[in-house]
């Protein structure tokens, strides 16, 4: 029996699921509500509408039409969200450019996505200057500024000035639900930049599904209409989580702090009383190490944690000072959120508290999430049997831009795989616990290096730990630690006090003894990529054997 589509009225209008349909309920139920950036300016949700309708009048003077794709190299700022709305809104593609890549790659991202206009912030005009010369397709140019720079010969003009001379009313036309909205590209490891893209029935669904995951919590981890929302991941890397977008649909208070320096973020918390963000595990231990973070009250600020494996040591410090702490999962390809650690009302405060919150969480609504032996056969929801991650679910990117090899790859067998390692427990809380890249093989036993590095992360003088495998001629590989003491314990400890604890660890049956490392290394900093994930390629080339 064939399924049938409805019967549809000829005056019924249809609702596509376009970007633009995010801002009906805000501006119903809140105008009035801010959005702050940093100490420069701020301005209501009914201003930040005029302020779309401007800057796709702006575009399109500029000649920018449905199909074209329009760069953005900026901070998290009010100017980044317009560019959320306006260029998509036109029928335009989004191109969040990695501010934090390097010339040669920054370059490269922008001529295979292939530009047609670069909005840029000052602070970037001497990367921009280096290879201006080599772009294929982008040949207009707009300042961003917050100093008054002026804009250098062969730009169009200054945002704010351009903005004002446009016109306050643009209509946004309807088209396919199924038109590209977004570009940007991945900070994999390996290779060249890969871009992946993002329709606006995607981005939609992915709102409402992160905002049904983010409201259903009963208490902990919940997102509400109160909250005020700043972004501690950056603009430009994953819609910075696509919460921009639900924080705009819930019409709740936003603030963008530009450039992320820890007394800069602690400031902003205080003032403008800011209740909920998402970061990288670094940025969290970056701002709770600043010294004025003891004069700032954290009791009402939750943080969703992703991009890298959160200890439980960095939870517990963070909840000491009564942050809600909890961890997200998702990948550049998924939009990206897939998972959430929130808690059972009854676990708060238990002894299941920390150690769920450092789990990788339970899927969002709409999300299919399984773990799969190499025939793609179901792992058990036991907590123990591992298997890749793969999933479904209408927001992830169908492809690699320009790359089908890489896309029938990523795909294969009609789910996305993830390349990470886990189990799923019998809650329903998947545990990813490596990337199947960065498994230890070691003694003909397979062993993980985000469990040693939990394990590190535990002695009360680490900061910091990184764990790699490494060449070994009777083993295969054998586990190597980087460690980052804390600043008061640099000279007090030494390796093998490191590895007296892991192997006492290993000596009550918490992990395989062959995960104790031989060798310890201490050092002041670990490689991370543009995005601050720990970048074990670059450790790995550093220590070869």
């Amino acid at each position: 029996m064939s399924a049938h589509p409805i019967e549809t009225t000829p005056q019924a209008y249809g609702y596509p699921l376009l970007i633009k349909q995010l801002l009906h309920s805000a501006m119903a139920t809140a105008p009035q509500q801010e959005i702050v950036y940093a100490d420069q300016r701020r301005h209501t949700y009914t201003e930040f509408h005029v302020r779309i309708q401007r800057l796709g009048n702006l575009l399109r003077q500029r000649d920018i039409r449905p199909g074209n794709t329009v760069a953005v190299m900026d901070w998290d700022s009010h100017r980044y969200l317009e560019c959320f709305f306006a260029v998509p809104m036109l029928g335009s593609v989004l191109q969040t450019v990695n501010v934090r890549l390097s010339p040669e790659q920054i370059l490269y991202t922008l001529n295979h996505a292939q530009a047609d206009i670069i909005l840029i912030n000052a602070e970037f005009l001497e990367v921009f200057n280096q290879i201006r010369g080599e772009l294929t397709t982008a040949k207009q140019f707009i300042l961003l500024t917050d100093t008054g720079t002026a804009a250098p010969d062969g730009f169009a003009g200054e945002y704010e000035q351009l903005l004002a001379q446009s016109d306050d009313q643009c209509e946004f036309p309807d088209f396919d639900e199924n038109a590209r909205a977004t570009t940007f590209y991945t900070t994999g490891t390996t290779g060249l930049p890969k871009g992946v893209y993002f329709s606006h029935r995607q981005l939609v669904l992915h709102t409402l599904g992160a905002t049904a995951g983010l409201a259903l919590a009963p208490q902990q981890g919940r997102l509400h209409r109160d909250d005020v929302y700043m972004p501690l991941t950056p603009m430009f890397h994953v819609h910075a989580w696509g919460l921009p977008y639900v924080a705009t649909m819930a019409g709740l208070k936003q603030v963008y702090p530009g450039r992320y320096v820890p007394a800069t973020i602690l400031k902003l918390i205080a003032t403008e009383k800011v209740t909920f963000s998402h970061c990288v595990p670094t940025i969290l231990h970056m701002i709770l190490s600043a010294p004025t973070c003891k004069d700032v009250d954290l009791s009402h600020w939750k943080m969703i944690i992703g991009g890298s494996a959160m200890t439980s040591s960095l939870t517990q410090t963070a909840r000491d000072l009564g942050i809600d702490v909890f961890t997200g999962y998702g990948m550049s390809e998924t939009c990206p959120i897939l998972s959430l650690a929130q808690l059972d009302t009854a676990d708060i405060g238990t002894e299941r508290d920390i150690p769920t919150r450092v789990k990788t969480g339970r899927p969002l609504p709409l999300v299919a999430l399984r773990t799969v032996d190499a025939a793609m056969q179901d792992c058990p929801h036991d907590g123990k049997t591992t298997g890749e991650v793969v999933v479904r679910s209408p927001w992830l990117t169908q492809g690699y831009l320009h790359n089908p090899q890489a896309s029938a790859e990523l795909w294969e067998g009609g789910w996305l795989h993830t390349q990470d390692i886990g189990n799923i427990d019998q809650r329903g809380y998947l545990q990813v616990t490596d990337r199947i890249k960065d498994v230890i093989k070691t003694g003909g036993e397979w062993v993980s290096s985000l469990e040693i590095e939990e394990i590190i992360a535990r002695h009360p003088a680490v900061a910091e730990v990184a764990v790699v495998g490494v060449k070994d001629s009777k083993w295969g590989e054998r586990p190597l630690a980087l460690v980052v003491l804390k600043a008061d314990q640099a000279g007090k400890i030494d390796s093998d006090t490191i590895r007296k604890h892991v192997l006492a660890v290993a000596e009550a049956g918490g992990i395989s003894k062959y995960g104790v490392p031989d060798r310890i290394e201490f050092v002041t900093a670990l490689a991370r990529t543009s995005v601050g994930k720990l970048n074990k390629r670059v450790i790995r080339e550093q220590y070869p054997s």
